[in-house]
């Protein structure tokens, strides 16, 4: 009996998708910061755009469909969330002062 997988590649392929999406939303308000902040920002931004090319560059081929994707794509992806979320916690506390 074949294993019929119905719809679960096109709903993986769109989670990859919209995970790429948010992580390169986020990367964008971290240069638009950037753009009006210190060095520091500065610093801030070329991290978020480091992370940002990593998960994408890991994740492309999961995102179109077009092959298997890495096996280390999964936990890249959750340090590059993690990162990014840090980010936003050290603006945070930055601008509290």
């Amino acid at each position: 009996m074949t294993r019929d997988p119905g719809l679960q590649p096109e709903r993986t392929r769109l989670a990859w998708r919209r995970t790429l999406l948010a992580l390169t939303g986020v990367t964008v308000l971290e240069i638009r910061l950037a753009l009006a902040g210190h060095t520091f920002d500065a610093v801030l931004a070329g991290v978020a755009v480091a992370a940002w090319a990593g998960t994408l560059l890991v994740n492309w081929r999961q995102a179109v469909g077009t092959g298997p994707g890495r096996r280390y794509a999964f936990p890249l992806t959750a340090l590059a969330t993690a990162g990014l979320a840090l980010l936003g916690v050290l603006h945070v506390l930055r601008g509290l002062r």
